[in-house]
C-alpha cells in the first residue's frame, strides 16, 4: 500500500505504487516504439488492391459517364456527408451531387459490417437528427444494421437517393479559375462542374494493412474487416459464423474492431488465434432495450440537450446530472472526483495534473482487475492488462471479449508489443513461431495519420493547380478546420484542426450547419467565390499550433497509436492536423458566435 500527498481530501491511501506503474507504463511503451511510426503500414494497392473490394455488391458495375453542373458536389456518403445534405436541403439547395465509393449510404457503417459492429457512443445521442426524424433506436447503444438504416432514413428524408452516384471513386479534384468552378473527375470518367465542393469522407475511411514481410503472400483466404467476407465465413452481423467450424482462423489486431468481433469468431472457428500487439482497455457496455416510459417522457430538444450534456462532461465539464451516465462519463467522474472540487480546483497546474495521473491510475487499476474477473489463467490475464493511461487509446467496452479467451478453442499470442514477425504463404510467423491457417483476418483499422490525399485516394489542385499534398506539405493550414487558402469554394469535414469529442456526429452536425451558412450567404450575396483570408488562416494556425503544445508530454508518454501519431506526436499531419486545445463546446460556441455576427470575418467574397 501507498500514500501519495498529492491526494485531495479523503484519498490518502492507494491499493497501488504510482511510482511503479508509471515505470511500468514507460517499459511498455518503449517496447512499441518504433522508427517508421505510420510507415509501418503498406498503402492497399497492386497486388493488395483486392483488400478493397466491396463484397456487399454485384462485382463488374458499369455505368454511362456523368457530365453535368452541380451547385454543391458532395463527396461522401457517411454521415458527414449526410448531415451537409440535409443542411443544404434545409438552406434551399436543390442542385446537389453527392458521390460515394459504397454501395449505399453509410460510410464507416457501410464497410463495417462485420459480425458484432456496434457504436460504443450512446444511440441516443450518437445517431442525428432523431427527432427531425421521429425515430428512437431500439437499444442504448445501436449495432451497425439499425446505424446504417438510419444512413438510409437521412437519406430518403431529405431526398438525397435522387441526387447521389453510388459505387463512385472520386479520381481528382480541380478549380477552373475563369469559371469559378471545381471539376470533380471519377473513376467511371464523370465530369461534375461544381460552385462549391465539400469534402466529407470521414476519418475512417481507408483502410490499411500492417507493412509485415510477407502479408502479401499468404495463400489461405485472407480479408480486412472492413471488407468481411460472409460468403467464406457464413453468417451474418449478429454472428453465427457457421462455415468457419473446420477453419484454423488468425485475426491480426486488438482494437476497437476485433473486440466486438473476436466473440464472435472465436464461439465459430476450429481454432482462432489473436495476434496482439497492444492488449486494449476493456470496460463494461451494459447494453439495455429503450424504455418506452423513457421515451414518453422526453420534450422537444431533448436529444440536443443530452448532446450537450455528454459533450461538457466528457470535455471536463460540470453538470449537475449526467443524462447519458455510461463508461465514457464514469471516467471523467472518477477523474473529476479525484481531482477535487471547489477550492482545490485551485492548485498549481502540477499538483492538479498529479491528482488527475492518480485518478487515471484508480481506473486503469478497475480495467486491469475486470480482466482478473474473467480470466484465471494468470498468464493469459495478464497479457490482456493495458499498462497506459486511459485516453492513449480510445477505450473499448464489451461484455462478452474477455471470456472469449478461456475458450479451449481461443489462443492469444501475445507479441510483446513488437507485433507479427512475418507471413508466410501457411499462416503467420511470431517468435519464431509458425501457426498455421486457413483464413487470415485484419482488424487493422483505417488511415488516420497519413496526409489528406493520402487518405481520401484523390489530389485536390485549387488555385494556380496547387495541390492541397503541397500546401499542407509543412502542416495543415485552415480557417475554423473547414476552408483552407488556395481552395475557394471548398469544404472540409471531419475534425481537421477543429473541437474533438468522442461523440464525433456531434462535430459533423455543427460543421454542416457552419457549411450551409456559408455556402447560402454566398449564394444570396452573388458572391462567385468565397475564400479564407491569408491573415485569418494563419491566425487559426496559430491557435491550434498553441493549445496542441499543452497535450505534447502526455501523448509522448502514451503508448504508440493513431492518437498520437504512432508514437510521434506533433510529426508529420498527425491526428487531423491538430485539434483546438479547448473543449469541443468551446470551438462550437466559437463558430456560432461567429455565424450570429454575420460578417463573415476571415472570408473573402469575390
Amino acid at each position: 500500500m501507498a500514500t501519495d500527498s498529492t491526494l485531495p481530501p479523503g484519498h490518502t491511501s492507494l491499493g497501488f505504487d504510482p511510482d511503479a506503474l508509471r515505470e511500468k507504463y514507460r517499459r511498455e511503451r518503449d517496447k512499441r516504439l518504433r522508427t517508421d511510426g505510420n510507415e509501418q503500414y503498406v498503402r492497399i494497392t497492386g497486388d493488395l488492391a483486392g483488400f478493397l473490394d466491396d463484397p456487399y455488391v454485384a462485382p463488374g458495375f458499369t455505368r454511362e459517364a456523368l457530365d453535368e453542373e452541380a451547385e454543391v458536389a458532395i463527396i461522401g456518403g457517411g454521415f458527414s456527408g449526410l448531415l451537409m445534405g440535409a443542411r443544404l436541403r434545409e438552406a434551399g439547395v436543390e442542385s446537389l451531387r453527392m458521390i460515394e465509393a459504397g454501395g449505399d449510404f453509410g460510410g464507416t457503417w457501410y464497410w463495417n459490417q462485420y459480425p458484432g459492429a456496434q457504436c460504443d457512443i450512446e444511440s441516443y445521442i450518437y445517431l442525428p437528427l432523431l427527432e427531425e426524424l421521429d425515430y428512437i433506436p431500439k437499444e442504448k447503444y445501436s449495432f451497425g444494421p439499425e446505424i446504417q438504416k438510419h444512413c438510409q432514413r437521412i437519406g430518403r428524408h431529405f431526398d438525397l437517393y435522387s441526387s447521389t452516384s453510388f459505387q463512385t471513386r472520386v479520381t481528382e479534384i480541380r478549380w477552373d479559375e475563369d469559371a469559378k468552378r471545381w471539376c470533380v473527375s471519377t473513376q467511371h470518367g464523370d465530369t461534375i462542374r461544381a460552385r462549391f465542393v465539400c469534402s466529407a469522407i470521414g476519418p475512417l475511411s481507408r483502410p490499411k494493412l500492417p507493412g509485415i514481410p510477407g502479408v502479401d503472400s499468404f495463400e489461405g483466404h485472407a480479408f480486412h474487416t472492413s471488407r468481411w467476407d460472409y460468403n467464406y465465413t457464413g453468417g451474418n452481423s449478429e454472428g453465427e459464423l457457421t462455415e468457419l467450424h473446420s477453419k484454423r482462423v488468425g485475426i491480426i489486431g486488438t482494437g476497437a474492431t476485433a473486440v466486438q468481433c473476436i466473440p464472435h469468431v472465436g464461439q465459430a472457428a476450429e481454432h482462432l488465434y489473436v495476434f496482439q500487439r497492444t492488449p486494449s482497455s476493456i470496460d463494461e457496455r451494459g447494453n439495455s432495450p429503450t424504455d418506452p416510459e423513457w421515451v414518453k417522457s422526453l420534450e422537444p430538444g431533448w436529444q440536443q440537450q443530452r448532446i450537450n450534456n455528454f459533450s461538457i462532461l466528457v470535455s471536463g465539464g460540470f453538470q449537475e446530472v449526467d443524462l447519458v451516465s455510461d463508461g465514457w462519463t464514469d471516467i471523467i467522474r472518477n477523474l473529476s472526483s479525484m481531482a477535487g472540487k471547489g477550492e482545490d480546483l485551485a492548485s498549481t497546474p502540477e499538483q492538479l495534473a498529479a491528482k488527475i495521473e492518480l485518478a487515471d491510475f484508480q481506473k486503469m487499476e478497475q480495467i486491469r482487475n475486470r480482466v482478473d474477473e474473467y480470466v484465471r489463467d494468470p498468464v493469459i490475464a495478464e497479457a490482456l492488462k493495458p499498462y497506459y493511461r486511459q485516453f492513449c487509446k480510445r477505450p473499448c467496452f464489451h461484455d462478452g471479449y474477455l471470456s472469449t479467451f478461456v475458450r479451449p478453442n481461443v489462443t492469444l499470442v501475445d507479441t510483446q508489443g513488437k507485433g507479427v514477425e512475418r507471413i508466410t504463404p501457411r499462416g503467420v510467423v511470431v517468435d519464431g513461431q509458425e501457426y498455421e491457417l486457413d483464413c487470415l483476418i485484419f482488424a487493422t483499422g483505417f488511415e488516420v495519420g497519413t496526409d489528406y490525399a493520402h487518405r481520401s485516394d484523390f489530389e485536390i489542385f485549387g488555385r494556380n493547380q496547387q495541390s492541397l499534398t503541397s500546401k499542407w506539405k509543412d502542416g495543415v493550414e485552415t480557417f475554423q478546420g473547414v476552408s483552407s487558402r488556395g481552395f475557394p469554394n471548398c469544404f472540409f469535414m471531419g475534425g481537421i484542426q477543429s473541437g474533438i469529442t468522442p461523440n464525433f456526429t456531434e462535430l459533423y452536425n455543427e460543421q454542416s450547419q457552419h457549411i450551409a451558412y456559408i455556402i447560402a450567404q454566398a449564394i444570396e450575396r452573388g458572391a462567385r467565390s468565397v475564400e479564407t483570408s491569408e491573415s485569418a488562416e494563419a491566425d487559426w494556425v496559430r491557435t491550434i499550433q498553441a493549445t496542441a503544445s499543452s497535450n505534447q508530454d502526455f501523448q509522448l508518454n502514451c503508448t504508440p497509436g493513431y492518437y498520437n501519431n504512432e508514437g510521434r506526436p506533433g510529426e508529420g499531419p498527425g491526428w487531423f492536423g491538430g485539434t483546438y486545445g479547448g473543449s469541443a463546446q468551446e470551438f462550437f460556441q466559437i463558430m456560432r458566435d461567429w455565424r450570429s455576427d454575420g460578417k463573415l470575418e476571415g472570408f473573402e467574397m469575390s
